[in-house]
């Protein structure tokens, strides 16, 4: 500090004397004082040039609320622009439901909605009463700001447009509203039942415009990330392979085009209570229908076991047929590996009942057709070998070598056949085993054939 005397005192007067009249000059001030004078002309100017920016305060945000939307005579029912171009997302939460038989999706998730409004715009402090740039955002609902009018295009639930007025919107200070109402979205769903049940299916979302048409309003998938699934929640049933953003395409209604773009969700079935339930018990009944013909044709259980397993069959046919949906546009595998397997078994039904009758028609010769066509394929076919009329072998031949001896025995086996007709119970026996090849091998094709594409497709979509 500067050391002040009684001289001091009075200058200091007079330089009062000075500020109150407006005479101040300059060369009186103190080196302090002249200080002081500098700091507060500074402090001015600067106040002049760029005055202070208001603290946020609830008035400041009341007053800028009466400005927007009262004082700027802000209408609900005027679109902001010509043509809005709203940019949607959606973000998926889980899936409620698939139902195959009456295709349909049940998801929930929100969607989010975010369009530029130049009536809510507050970044341009020349065009507002005072400066607003404190506030960062400010929050309405669709009563006091205008919404799109958009519907979910199928939907089975509720057709109505989308609206939620509990939803808060948030306002930037450029005049971007952001909006995201969410909900349980029931929407049809085209099943595609080819590889029930380890089949995957793709659902669809569909959303357009409604009442404005594409020249008022265009539809656009929110730049960089049009779809979220880090919030989901995994369903029992079904497993998530992926959701995507289709972009929008434009459909006409009545001469007017609109704009519409959708979301894809695509799930495959969880396989192992399908298989565990439906595929393992269907295989395994399909193994039993040729046993009918290794079972004793006089234990008297031919027939009873022949339509236990034409029954079950039915049973399980009826059972699967609940799950499946009434259409034809797809054909489901399963459904035709069950109806040809039961096709197998009625088939099966008729032939045991005349395998019944050869064998109780006893030793009577079979006709000459018959004996012929049986001769044909009897050397492979034919399970008992009758024992009279064959030859034995000598001492001497004895030392003969098996190939010899086999040609003799076959050669004499051959003549025989020749001149004695086989019987009806040799027959049945004969159809029996030639029925118990036929039939095994014929399931075994038709199940791999079954299961092939079940499992390529399970894989690959994997």
């Amino acid at each position: 500090m500067w050391p002040r005397g009684d001289d001091d005192i009075i200058r200091s007067n007079s330089l009062h004397e000075s500020w109150s009249t407006g005479a101040l000059n300059i060369d009186m001030l103190f080196p302090t004082d002249y200080f002081l004078f500098q700091v507060a002309v500074c402090s001015a100017l600067l106040s002049a040039v760029s005055p202070l920016r208001p603290a946020y305060s609830t008035a400041l945000e009341n007053a800028l609320r009466n400005e927007l939307f009262v004082d700027r005579n802000y209408s609900l029912l005027q679109r902001p622009s010509q043509q809005v171009d709203v940019r949607v997302s959606l973000t998926l939460l889980t899936v409620n439901e698939l139902n195959v038989k009456d295709q349909f999706l049940s998801e929930s998730g929100y969607l989010s909605f975010s369009w530029q409004d130049s009536r809510l715009s507050w970044s341009n402090t020349s065009a507002t009463s005072q400066d607003y740039s404190n506030i960062d955002s400010l929050f309405s609902t669709e009563l006091y700001v205008w919404t799109p009018a958009l519907i979910i295009e199928n939907s089975i639930q509720d057709m109505s447009v989308i609206s939620d007025t509990k939803i808060p919107m948030r306002i930037t200070q450029d005049g971007w509203v952001f909006w995201s109402p969410s909900g349980v979205y029931k929407v049809s769903c085209e099943s595609d039942i080819t590889y029930y049940p380890m089949d995957t299916q793709t659902c669809y979302l569909k959303i357009s415009t409604w009442g404005y048409s594409k020249s008022e309003i265009g539809l656009s998938l929110e730049i960089g990330t049009p779809v979220d699934d880090s919030f989901y929640r995994e369903n029992g049933e079904w497993d998530l392979l992926s959701v995507a953003g289709h972009p929008p395409i434009v459909n006409a209604r009545k001469g007017t085009w609109y704009s519409s773009l959708g979301f894809s969700v695509t799930l495959r079935r969880k396989p192992i209570f399908h298989v565990i339930n439906t595929l393992f018990p269907v295989i395994l009944m399909g193994f039993l229908i040729p046993m009918v013909y290794k079972l004793p044709t006089d234990s008297g259980e031919k027939m009873g076991y022949c339509l236990t397993v034409l029954l079950a069959y039915a049973v399980y046919l009826t059972l699967i047929s609940d799950d499946i949906p009434s259409t034809s546009k797809t054909v489901c595998l399963l459904s035709v590996y069950l109806g040809l397997t039961l096709t197998f078994s009625t088939v099966s039904v008729n032939i045991v009942i005349y395998i019944l009758y050869a064998h109780f028609e006893g030793d009577k010769e079979v006709p000459a057709w018959i004996d012929n066509g049986v001769r044909k394929f009897g050397r492979f076919t034919r399970r008992e070998k009758r024992d009279q009329n064959k030859v034995k072998p000598s001492t001497k031949e004895e030392h003969c070598d098996d190939k010899k001896l086999t040609a003799i025995l076959e050669n004499e086996e051959n003549n025989n056949e020749e001149h004695k007709p086989i019987t009806y119970r040799e027959y049945s026996d004969i159809l029996n085993t030639f029925f118990f090849v036929l039939y095994m091998a014929a399931m075994i094709i038709l199940t791999i054939i079954f299961l092939l594409p079940l499992l390529i497709n399970y894989l690959t979509n994997g």
